[in-house]
């Protein structure tokens, strides 16, 4: 009886995964792995009926509905994001999918999934490392695989054009060279694992207030030039298996059915062979998104109708939609699951061999790498471990540290340490992980008296600091899918309980837990800042260890802090805080001139500048020479650790025209992250992309660079005044879209 079950086993194993299923196995020539993918999908595309294809090009929620009264497909995994039937009989697997930014996530219910948690995407991308973000992706996809999905709802590059987006924590930042790389990185990590990422959202879904029924309006060359060349260079980093279309109008045209965006630019200039998958709930229409270039319509029911389901197939019958488009809708479907390699390793649920530890690892490691030192007056941090009396206030530390809401939330093994904080229903529940600052803390600090308030009484916080020999307040803000941030203040009046323990010890310490930026009113009284972001599964531990120097803090700001919310270019979101209904419009007027680009703009001072970011050593950036070859620029330095400990810095080169004219003064052009022990130097370079040394012209769809000369800056911020510079000349070039070279003319 053993041996029989065993085979049953096997064979319900194999059925489970789609290559073997009714007693025989599929055979056909489209599974030999040695061909090429666009070749596979071809012959296996000529086998499969009409219904097959349909089948293929319509997904499902992967968890029971209440509200509308649906329930998940029988072989989905309980409480994922979706699910696609495969074509068994022709070995071609169903597709499993989860939402994946921070890790594996799960949907609310009492099956979660437990799972490792990432820190957000924005503290990723503090570590300008792509090495990093590759680790993380890899974990991210290796855990799903132990899951069993083979699709991740990952690769979020949206940029940060407003510092109150609910989802800021789970993107890239505000440039487009830093966030496509570090994004392209993690995408290649994921995929790493025979698994296929997404790349998300497209495009221009920049805000959560009203998304679904916002317009962005913005030009051409604008788009090219931002939030298009973020995405752009996070598909030629990443090449993603799948690309997810937005909630929001560009330019009157959901961007779910906009031929421009999904045929013009994304299939058709940047050449992308993968599919289009909707968002959520973003499809409108059968007809035009199909023939716009939708290739699969996700998560129903969240949309109003069935749209790819029965009202396809009779357009294709009708000649609506023809039928080279639905061929092409499945093509590419198949071709992403060939090319990622989901159909030669099938996917099987083994949650018992996913090693949790390592894990573990990747998480603070990336945490601690991305958190940033905002100040350190007078070398408050690192801690000194011979401390007598600590004071830990606020930010529920005693319990655990914060993670942002929405899809991408990832429940953790232990459960909620906070529960029942509002809201307690999606976006949320907020979630704070079982990793304690207050417990890692302690630990370190054996030999001192570490004492432990909440902060809701502000006297009585101020008392405690006053007599602890050091002090650190926790302070956090929630931020989640769905929403945005009001302004730029910490809730809850923790503002005031700040500047009261300040008041009563000077050498307080705060630890930022937030979404993205925010404002600090009580910064000149404070001793030092760390900004820790949501900083994943093991978060206590992980800022625990740069608070007392197991780790020399390298994160780099990825974001311009601003001074406050009337130095936006939208002081007033527009939506917000609901928009209801009712379509309006949100003019991008500022164009490509994001974050930093705008502060240079308009002359103003942020709080703290994009690219910013102290250590426990110092360092001093020389030896600045930039050079020029074929019309491409390289600019090697020198980077020396001056302190007394080893550290990292992360080398900023910006590229600047001295005649021409750009939406900005000057572009990130490259950027290094480079180990220095104390005493000694090294040595980087970086090439720059001559895309970011270029005008587009959608005329022609060239980059153009104009004859003349071209500041090369090397610096440790936007902002930074020990700058060293050198200037380089530069004949007039144009470049394709994928910034390679067409043509040089004599420069005037």
């Amino acid at each position: 009886m053993d041996r029989l079950a065993t085979i049953r086993n096997r064979i319900a194993l194999l059925c489970a995964t789609a290559v073997y299923c009714g007693g025989a196995l599929a055979a056909g020539p489209w599974l030999n792995a040695r061909l090429p993918a666009d070749e596979r999908a071809a012959l296996v595309l000529r086998e499969m009926t009409q219904d097959e294809k349909l089948k293929l090009v319509f997904g499902y929620f992967g968890a029971d509905n209440d509200g509308k009264k649906t329930k998940r497909p029988a072989p989905s995994h309980d409480q994922s994001a979706g699910f696609i039937y495969g074509v068994p009989r022709l070995g071609i697997p169903h597709l499993w999918e989860t939402d994946a930014g921070i890790g594996v996530a799960s949907q609310a219910g009492p099956n979660v999934r437990q799972a490792t948690a990432l820190p957000s995407g924005l503290n990723t991308a503090a570590t300008w490392d792509m090495n990093t973000a590759f680790a993380g992706g890899a974990m991210i996809g290796a855990e799903a695989r132990g899951y069993g999905f083979n699709v991740l709802l990952a690769g979020g590059v949206n940029l940060m054009r407003d510092p109150r987006n609910g989802r800021n924590f789970e993107y890239g930042g505000e440039d487009p060279l830093l966030a496509g790389r570090m994004v392209g990185a993690q995408i290649r990590g994921i995929q790493s694992n025979h698994v296929v990422s997404t790349l998300k959202h497209f495009a221009l879904n920049d805000q959560e207030a009203g998304r679904t029924t916002l317009n962005v309006l913005i030009s051409e060359q604008a788009a090219r030039t931002s939030d298009l060349l973020a995405l752009q260079i996070a598909n030629e980093e990443g090449n993603p298996g799948a690309v997810m279309c937005a909630y929001n109008r560009v330019n009157g045209v959901y961007s779910c059915e906009n031929s421009w965006l999904l045929t013009d630019v994304l299939k058709g200039d940047w050449g992308f062979k993968g599919w289009v998958m909707s968002d959520w709930g973003a499809v409108h229409s059968t007809v035009p998104a199909a023939n716009a270039g939708l290739d699969q319509q996700s998560g129903m029911p969240f949309d109003l109708a069935d749209y790819f389901g029965a009202p396809l197939k009779e357009a294709v019958a009708n000649g609506w939609v023809p039928q080279a488009r639905l061929d092409d809708m499945a093509r590419r479907i198949l071709r992403s699951m060939f090319d990622h390699g989901v159909v030669d390793h099938p996917v099987a649920p083994a949650p018992d061999k996913i090693d949790f530890k390592a894990h573990a690892t990747v998480s603070i490691q990336d945490a601690q790498a991305g958190m940033v030192l905002l100040k350190n007056a007078a070398r408050a941090l690192p801690l000194d471990r011979s401390v007598k009396r600590i004071a830990v206030i606020g930010g529920h530390a005693d319990k655990g540290v914060l993670a942002g809401g929405g899809s991408s939330l990832v429940y953790p093994a232990g459960g909620n340490a906070v529960p029942g904080i509002a809201p307690t229903s999606w976006p949320g529940p907020i979630m704070y992980y079982p990793s304690s600052p207050l417990a890692a803390i302690r630990g370190r600090a054996p030999g001192a008296t570490v004492t432990y308030a909440d902060g809701a009484d502000r006297a009585a916080a101020a008392a405690l600091a006053r007599q602890a020999d050091a002090v650190v307040v926790f302070a956090t803000q929630w931020t989640g899918e769905g929403v945005d941030a009001p302004d730029l203040a910490l809730p809850d009046r923790q503002d005031d309980l700040i500047a009261a323990v300040a008041a009563a010890n000077p050498k307080t310490v705060v630890v930022l837990e937030t979404g993205g930026p925010v404002a600090m009113p009580w910064l000149p009284d404070v001793a030092a800042v760390l900004e820790a972001w949501y900083p994943g599964t093991s978060g206590g531990e992980a800022i625990a260890g740069i608070l007392f120097g197991e780790v020399n803090p390298s994160g780099h700001l990825p974001a311009t802090f601003p001074a406050s919310v009337a130095q936006l270019p939208r002081p007033v979101l527009d939506g917000y805080p609901d928009a209801g209904e009712r379509r309006f419009d949100v003019d991008y007027f500022e164009g490509a001139a994001v974050g930093y680009k705008w502060f240079d703009l308009k002359g103003l001072k942020p709080l703290f500048p994009f690219g910013h970011g102290l250590s426990y050593t110092d360092f001093t950036l020389s030896g600045l020479k930039a050079s020029v070859k074929d019309g491409v620029v390289t600019a090697s330095f020198s980077i020396a650790n001056v302190g007394k400990v080893a550290g990292k810095e992360v080398a900023q080169v910006y590229v600047a025209p001295v005649g021409a004219r750009w939406e900005a003064p000057k572009r990130l052009g490259g950027f290094a992250k480079v180990e220095v022990r104390p005493g000694a130097a090294a040595t980087a370079s970086v090439t720059v992309d001559p895309r970011l040394l270029a005008v587009y012209d959608p005329a022609t769809k060239q980059w153009n660079v104009a004859a003349g000369d071209y500041r090369v800056i090397l610096a440790a911020s936007a902002a930074d005044d020990k700058a060293v510079e050198a200037t380089v000349r530069l004949e007039a070039a144009a470049y394709d879209v994928h910034g390679k070279p067409l043509h040089t003319r004599a420069a005037p």
